[in-house]
């Protein structure tokens, strides 16, 4: 849990969600996304809200999740949305 915890955004709590989904590298969750994660998240019973979604990214990106630009926030935003899923 310590290597996800030393990214951005991601604190104990998150890091937790995202061992319990089978996430524990910065490598693993780059390579499933902050959407995908979400995904896993909600279908395991976790808790994930939008919030969840742009810390996740702003982790993958290495940045506060306020550095992720409006515009590409709200396309995580809609591509969630397209799954069905109400943030």
């Amino acid at each position: 849990m310590a290597e996800l915890e030393k990214l951005p955004n991601i604190g104990k709590t998150l890091a937790e969600k995202l061992h319990s989904i089978g996430v524990n590298s910065y490598d693993e969750l780059a390579a499933l996304g902050s959407v995908q994660a979400v995904l896993h998240m909600r279908t395991s019973g976790l808790d994930a809200c939008i919030n969840t979604l742009y810390a996740m990214e702003g982790a993958i990106r290495g940045v506060r999740w306020h550095f992720v630009p409006d515009a590409e926030r709200q396309v995580l935003k809609d591509e969630l949305e397209g799954f069905g899923v109400e943030l």
